[in-house]
Formats: structure tokens, sequence, C-alpha cells
């Protein structure tokens, strides 16, 4: 059974108020670095408490709880070096009752959270409440003050909400921001809906491994384990082993985000800083470390890496007849990277650009981007697409496809390809637009039983895409509407794109000939 997202109207809209608070709703995103650590302080303080007040019924009162946490940090799961005059009013007020130099004073006490607690450094103490740009203080002590007032308003501790709705509603937030965060959204936030029909087609098991190259905020991560959740939830099952999780974020503080995501919803996991293109992080004896289920959202057409990029990679991630799939985007160079991070019976989910499953398809001239593509599809690793609906997400309003590899497919499934055009299971929103309930699991169903239904869902063979030139576009086979008339503007758009790359390229080739004949 999927989730219904964000359930818990009151924290929700509590949670959102205080982030406001600072500026308006308008301004509240500039300040996700700032608002998302304090909220994040709340619940540690709330759930200290929870843990002292355990503590003080075996041992008789607060004041010896602490002293003993003092002395033996293992008693708790996050120690609080936060201790009020009066030990029986709660942690929160040490922060709560700042007067003066509110900025600096908060900054200190984080500072200082961090260094009782290694795992937090770098995560909850990364952001400086005093700074300032150009004599200027980024937030002000009144304002700052405003906002501890509001997230003083309702209790986070174990008593008063599960993990799992603070989870929910701290998700909440960061999709908020993301709502406001423009071209920068796209870096740390996957449209929830999208996460859930990525992770039920993924369908973890217990224990099992599973990957995020690009992790963002985490929230692929945390949707796997929610469907391993409710699949345990079906069988009845109380006590079975969580996923072992495990991420990479090349942006520190959407790094920090995702490690503050992770705890909130109380879920472990292995975040890991860095560029997983350049530096992947996760190696086992000099190779890369591999796992059961790889599920990323690496931001599209990348194009930075050169090919000497993919000619200096040690780690056999671009293999002969793949590798490098042109300078204009690195999509296919992402698939390979997640492809080489499967064990031998592994699954992957990515989201990709639409143009990735058919630019240079159909074009007389060679094409690197194609020429990857018809390597995945002759080596039989892909599992099916999926393509969006327009206006999903917040950093474009183009549509997107979800690329299933499967390296270990079964023997009915071999040489041939689900494809599912979802472009029309849709809602419209403001400010974008959404997939409803029974559109997540219309696509999810549809997907995981291989079923065909008349322009939805088609499954084809491996020689039909190679007819169609390799391209792999669920448009491309499934009609819909007016689209026998009507090409995607999407996939036009990609199409000209490609073509002018390809133009600009042949000119600077034949200008160097020319320069040569004229000498």
């Amino acid at each position: 059974m999927a989730r219904q997202i964000g359930n818990d109207k009151s924290l929700e809209s509590w949670i959102w108020d205080a982030a406001c608070s600072i500026r308006g709703a308008q301004e509240a995103p500039k300040f996700k670095d700032f608002i998302l650590p304090l909220i994040f302080t709340k619940r540690l303080c709330d759930v200290f408490d929870d843990e002292l007040n355990r503590i003080a019924e075996q041992v008789g009162s607060r004041d010896k709880a602490f002293k003993l946490v003092e002395r033996d940090h293992k008693l708790v799961r996050f120690y609080l070096p936060l201790k009020p005059q009066n030990t029986n009013d709660p942690v929160w007020s040490v922060i709560r009752k700042l007067a003066d130099k509110i900025g600096e004073s908060l900054t200190t006490y984080l500072q200082a959270i961090a260094e009782a607690n290694p795992a937090l450094k770098g995560i909850i103490d990364r952001m400086d409440f005093n700074a300032t740009t150009h004599g200027q203080r980024d937030i002000e002590d009144d304002r700052l003050s405003n906002l501890i007032e509001r997230v003083s308003e309702k209790r986070l501790g174990l008593k008063d909400v599960e993990a799992d709705i603070i989870g929910r509603s701290y998700e909440y937030l960061i999709r908020k921001f993301a709502e406001g965060g423009g071209k920068s959204a796209g870096e740390f936030f996957t449209p929830p809906e999208v996460a859930q029909i990525m992770a039920r087609i993924m369908d973890p098991d217990t224990g099992m491994s599973v990957y995020d190259p690009c992790c963002g905020s985490a929230g692929l991560l945390i949707a796997c384990e929610r469907a391993l959740e409710d699949k345990m939830a079906l069988r009845s099952k109380s006590k079975y082993a969580p996923l072992q999780m495990f991420g990479q974020e090349y942006v520190p503080t959407t790094w920090a985000m995702a490690n503050m995501n992770m705890i909130i919803h109380d879920m472990e996991g292995e975040i890991e800083i860095g560029d997983s293109f350049k530096n992947p992080k996760f190696r086992k004896r000099n190779k890369l470390r591999t796992f059961d289920r790889v599920i990323a959202n690496p931001m599209w057409n990348q194009d930075w890496f050169t090919e000497a990029d993919y000619d200096a990679d040690e780690l056999g991630r671009f293999p002969k007849g793949a590798g490098f799939p042109g300078k204009q985007s690195a999509d296919w160079g992402w698939a390979q990277h997640m492809l080489a991070s499967l064990n031998d019976t592994g699954r992957a989910a990515i989201v990709l650009d639409t143009g990735a499953a058919s630019r240079g398809s159909g074009n007389a001239n060679r094409n690197k981007e194609k020429d990857v593509r018809k390597w995945f599809v002759e080596q039989d690793l892909i599992e099916g697409v999926i393509y969006l609906p327009e206006n999903l997400f917040y950093n474009t309003s183009a549509p997107g496809i979800l690329l299933f590899l499967h390296k270990a497919k079964p023997k009915n499934r071999r040489n041939k390809l689900i494809l599912v055009n979802a472009s029309q299971v849709f809602e419209k929103g403001d400010p974008k637009n959404y997939i409803p309930e029974a559109g997540i699991d219309r696509i999810a169903s549809t997907f995981l039983s291989w079923q065909e239904e008349e322009k939805f869902a088609k499954i084809v063979s491996c020689d039909r895409v190679a007819m169609e030139d390799y391209n792999i576009s669920p448009s491309r086979y499934i009609h819909i509407a007016d689209a026998e008339k009507h090409r995607p503007i999407a996939e036009i758009l990609d199409e000209l794109k490609t073509l002018d790359a390809e133009a600009a390229e042949a000119n600077a080739a034949l200008r160097i000939v020319l320069e040569k004949i004229g000498r």
C-alpha cells in the first residue's frame, strides 16, 4: 500500500509557518540552510529530554540522569551538552531563553553538539547564525528570536510525534523550499510521487544494499526504506533487517541536509561527500563497490565532463562499445556509473531527461549518445522506460523519463523492454503538476506485472528497438490522443539541440581544414 503524502497537516502547517517567520513565504527558501538545522536541533533536544526522563525514572531524578549521561554518552543516541540551570526544565529552553548575541550563541551551541557527537560534525554545525554579508546580518537577532519562538510551539519528542510523521513533515518543508528554489531545487529534491514509483518498482527486500550516487536530500533512499516498510506491513512482520543505505552528494549543504533527513526519519545510512562521477567514494579493494539496488536522479544533461574524464577512469565504469556519450550530456555516463555499481543480480532506477531515450535516433550521422544507448540495448540491460508527465520537477517543466536497468532479467523477459507512456497520468497542481495516488499505483503495478495496456504500456523486443534506430522513448511506440500526428515538444527540442551541436562540431572541423588549405 502506497503511503499518502503529508497526512499530518497541523504539523506540516506549523513547520512551514515557523520557516516563514523569518521573512515570509517568498523569502523562506533562501534561508533553508538556517531553518532546517534549527528544527533538527529541536527534535534532538526533545528526544534527549525523553531519554533523560527514562533514565530519571530509574535513578530518581533528572539531576542524576544528567550526571550519568555526562559521564557516559553511550546511554543516549546523541548527547547534547546543553544543561538548563534548573535540570527539570526542557533542554531546548537553553536555546529558547537566549536574549543577547543570539546568532553567536546559537552557533556556539550547535558547534558544541557537533563536537560531542562526531556523527553530526559538518551536519548540524555547518551554518554561522551570526554571518554577515557586506556588513549586514544574514538573519538579524530579532528575526532569529522570532524563529526560535515559533519552533518552540510544538514538542517533537518520541512521545509527541512518531519518527515517520516528523520525517514526512521535514520532507514537506524541503518540498516547500524546492517550490521556491527555482533551478537549484533539482540539486536536492525529487518529487515524492516519482520517488514512490521508483522505490516500488525497485521492490527492495530485507537487508538489501541501496545506493544513490547523487542523493540530494536522501529522498530516494528514504522512499526505498518506506517501500520495504509497506511490504513488511502487508506480511504482518514487525521485525526485519532494514535496508543498508549508501549515498554520495557533491554540494556540502545538501550533504548536510541528507544526513539530517535520514536521522530525523530515524533511519541509518552512510552518506559521503564529493563528486561521484570523478571520485566515487564507495570502493572495495580499489574497485567500485557494488549494491543490490541503485536509485538516482542525477542533474540532467551535464556538459562539463570531457572525453578525458571518461578515459581517465580506472574503475571499469565505461566499457568498450559504450564510454563517452558526447560532451552535450552525461546522462548515459551516469547510467554507466550506476550499471557498474550493481552486483550480478542488481537493478537500477534512474531519472533522466527525455532526450536521453531518443537523441541521435533517425539521424544519418553517427551520434555518440545513440551509440551508448545501442550498447545498453544490445547487452540486454534495459528493463524498461517510463515517460513521465510534464511539469513535475521543480527545476524544469520537461517531463523526464525513468530508466530501469537489470543485470539478470528473468528468462521470459530477456531481449525485451516494457515501455510505459504515463504522460497523461497527472493532476494539475500549484505550482507543479503531481501524480495522484491512484496514478502511482497504476504506473508501478503495470511495470511490475509486465502487462500491456492500450495507449499506456507496451512490451517491445530489442530487435524492434534496433529497427527504430535505438529509440527507447515510450512515446515512439505508444500513441495517445494526437501523438500519431504530433511528437512531444521536449523530444523535438532535444533533437534540435543535438543537430545544432553536431553542426557546430562539423563547422569547427571544416574551419580547421580550410585554415590549413589557406596557409
